[in-house]
């Protein structure tokens, strides 16, 4: 096993997160005011990252988890996307927001957006805390970005390398 260690900067704060929460919070329930929403986080990554937005969201709104993953234990996306646990919601006519932790290739989310798309529902946008753009490969943006980092491998509030650093209370990054 390769033993990776947790570089001492801390890119971003519990603070600034809980802040951004609050501020996209504000605007997603401004954006979908009186329409009800289905949130639909990406497990296991968003977990932290969903439970603060949703608290600052002022809409009805239903909240559902999908498991999908390109990288199995990796630092590197193998492009090839599979979900191991599906809705259970049906979405059919209902705005749905996907909650992702980080865009990275873009791969995985690509595939949720067009996934839920042929579930006709009226609409699917994305929040994602985290958007590296300098990592995409595919077409695919968010519509609500907490954050842009670096092309780093991130850690901390909900990210994880191999399962591990998932509950550390601020955003971080790997270093071999």
């Amino acid at each position: 096993m390769v033993k990776a260690e947790v570089k001492g900067k801390i890119l971003l704060t519990q603070e600034q997160i809980l802040d951004k929460a609050a501020k996209l919070g504000r605007q997603i329930s401004s954006d979908y005011e009186g329409e009800p929403l289905v949130l639909v986080g990406t497990l296991k990554g968003a977990v932290m990252w969903m439970a603060d937005l949703m608290k600052q969201i002022t809409l009805d709104t239903e909240i559902d988890f999908i498991s999908a993953s390109s990288y199995g234990s990796g630092t590197v996306s193998s492009g090839s996307v599979k979900i191991k646990k599906d809705i259970d919601i049906d979405i059919r006519d209902k705005h749905v927001l996907i909650i992702e932790d980080i865009i990275d290739t873009g791969n995985t989310l690509k595939y949720l957006k067009d996934y839920f798309l042929s579930k006709d529902p009226k609409s699917v946008k994305i929040c994602t805390m985290l958007d590296k753009p300098s990592r995409r490969a595919a077409d695919v943006r968010a519509d609500y970005i907490g954050f842009t980092v670096e092309d780093l491998f991130i850690i901390g509030y909900g990210l994880d390398f191999d399962q591990k650093y998932r509950n550390l209370p601020y955003i971080s990054y790997l270093e071999d």
